[in-house]
Parts: structure tokens; sequence; C-alpha cells
């Protein structure tokens, strides 16, 4: 005679399900297992775990892998995608980890194998804030239906100290212009584009043609970056206004692609640092030169041209008391001049940055 099959078990497509009323509650879903043992050695768990709940309050197992889905289905950040990324890298050193077995001991592998890639810890730490925020809501926000959080209290997750972080290097003209000729000219042309907006180097490989405006009454058009574009830190849309410079980029690039504006062999641009890049900065003899500090250069300029802290601010795309895209006519036009201010030859005298290069090398 057969052994008996414990009721509640059904199978679907080879793949054993739960459909069963335990202690009152239907439970429905499936053991992941096509074979009957696991399978109910599974609903053997799902019926202790339910039991425990009910007498005694005792919170379900759930692993790291659920709070991720959680947080990824639910998340409405702007930076999802980087959060994505983070814990895809995180995955194989914690991810079949029980929820409550995620802490500082359980990261030290993942934080150990980051720096041996010479990973900057600025970077590690991105990775551990997202860790911290995940258990933060798992410990205050998520619930159950019966009124228990995920955790009981979420570890302390204590970032590196970031010791080892780059400076800042805006480039001066003479070191713009021993740089850029050594750069592929679609390369090129992205560089010459941030270094006359500040704009990030995500937020540059994304722009599209449809976030163009047209203003009939400047002669010219405008960008509105959405807010939820990666690469956009402060949760705004930016108003993105273009001077003479990346006006002419702009024109350049038009025509090249139904949708975005910046790609390479039809193809958008993902990234603009890579193995072009540190050759061509190589050949430049500037090897600490990050895409970043185009953005650097970009603010300098404007601070070293007298633009108002103010303009800056809505120029770099930074947080302020403003609504960065409820601007009037001549209060875009203002900007416009603000930013005209960094590609003329008044903006080459800026002697201060120069000295103080000098003196940090």
């Amino acid at each position: 005679m057969g052994r008996k099959k414990i009721s509640g078990l059904i199978q679907r497509n080879g793949i054993w399900h739960i459909d069963k009323v335990i202690r009152r509650r239907r439970v429905c879903e499936s053991t992941g297992t096509s074979e009957i043992e696991e399978a109910e050695r599974f609903l053997a768990l799902r019926m202790e775990q339910l039991r425990q709940v009910e007498i005694y309050g005792t919170r379900p197992k759930r692993t790291w892998h659920q709070a991720v889905t959680k947080h990824l289905t639910e998340t409405v950040k702007v930076t999802r995608r980087d959060d994505e990324d983070h814990l895809r890298l995180l995955d194989p050193f914690i991810g079949a980890l029980p929820l409550e077995a995620v802490h500082m001991g359980t990261l030290q592998p993942f934080i150990e194998f980051r720096k041996n890639q010479k990973v900057k810890k600025r970077t590690i730490n991105y990775a551990l804030q997202v860790v911290r925020h995940i258990l933060n809501l798992a410990a205050s926000e998520w619930m159950d239906e019966h009124g228990l959080t995920w955790l009981a209290y979420a570890p302390k997750i204590k970032l590196l100290k970031e010791d080892d972080k780059s400076e800042p290097y805006p480039l001066s003209w003479q070191e713009q212009e021993r740089f850029f000729p050594e750069l592929p000219e679609h390369l090129r042309r992205m560089a010459e584009f941030a270094v006359n907006t500040g704009l990030r180097e995500q937020v540059v490989c994304l722009l599209r043609w449809d976030w163009e405006i047209e203003e009939p009454e400047l002669n010219t058009s405008v960008f509105i970056i959405p807010k939820d574009t990666p690469g956009l830190k402060n949760g705004r849309a930016h108003l993105l206004v273009l001077n003479t410079v990346a006006r002419r980029v702009v024109e350049q690039q038009r025509g090249i692609h139904p949708e975005r504006v910046f790609t390479y062999k039809g193809s958008p641009i993902k990234k603009m640092y890579g193995a072009a890049w540190r050759k061509a900065r190589s050949r430049a003899g500037l090897p600490q030169v990050r895409v970043h500090d185009l953005k650097h250069t970009f603010g300098k300029r404007l601070r070293a041209a007298g633009v108002s802290f103010e303009d800056r601010q809505d120029l770099l795309g930074h947080r302020s008391v403003r609504i960065t895209t409820h601007y009037s006519s001549p209060e875009r036009q203002n900007l416009i001049a603000a930013a005209n201010r960094v590609c003329g030859n008044e903006s080459r005298k800026s002697p201060a940055l120069v000295i103080l290069k000098r003196k940090s090398a």
C-alpha cells in the first residue's frame, strides 16, 4: 500500500501547491518543488509558522529575497534603478538569508569583495544604505495580517568611513583644450554638452528629444527633464537651459536618432566613462579627470563668472526653494544669459582656479 499524502497539496504543471485552510485561514501558495516529500515538509513548516503566530505572536520567517521583491515593487524612489544595481551585486552574499540574519556580520564578505575590486567606499556605502533602508522598512512599516512588522528591530548598518574619496578636479580651459580633442567624436560632444550644462553622466546619456520644448519668444529651446530620471538627485523635474555651446551640440545631434540625443552607431549610450575615456585622459596627461568633474567645472566657471548663488543652484539642478520648472520668460532668459557667461572669452579669465590647482599639485 502506498504512503498517504498529506491533505492540502495539489499538483499543477508538475509543481506542488498548497491549498488548505490552516487555523481558520486559507493558504494558497506554491511550494516551489516537484518532490512530494519536500512539498510535505514545506506544508508542515507553514502550518507550524501559522500556529506560532496565532499562539505566541511569533513572526513568520521571511528571506532577504522577499524583502527585496517587496521594496522594488513598492518603491517610487528616483534612484530605483540604482537600487536594483546594488541589490544585484548583494544577492550572491545575502540573497538566500533569512531577513533577521542580514546584519554587518553577514555583509562583511560583500564589503571585502568590493574592496578587493578597488571600488570606492562611497560606492560600497550606497549599497549599505539600500540594505539599511529595507531593514528599517521591515522593522517599522511593513506589517502582516496579524499586525506584526516583518522584523522586531532593524540591526545597525554602519557605513564605511569615506577616506578614499577623490577630490573634485575642475578643468582649466587649457586642460579642456588638451583633453577633449583626445576623445572620440561621440564622447567629445557629450563632454562639451556636460561641461556647459552641468548635467550628471546618467542624465546626459538618457537625454531624450521628447523632453525638448521650443521657446519661440527666446528663439531657442529648453529641455524639461522628468523628476524620476536616474541621475537627478533632488526629486524634482529640472529645467535645462542651453548656452551657445550646448545649443551647437544639440543641433549637431539632431536627426541622428529618433528618441535619444546622444547615441553611438545607432544605439543609446549607457555611460561616458569607459576605456575610451581613460585612454583619452591618459594621453592628455590628466589621469585623474572623471566625468563628474565636468559638472564641477561648470559650477566653478559659473561662480568665477559672477553668476549668483540662486542661479547657480537652478542651472546645476540643485534643490532650492523655487519651483525650478516654473519660470517666466524673463527669468528663463536670465538663466540662459548666465549659462552663456561660461562659454565666452570672458569666462576663460579664472586665475583663481589655476592657482588653487597649482598649490594642490
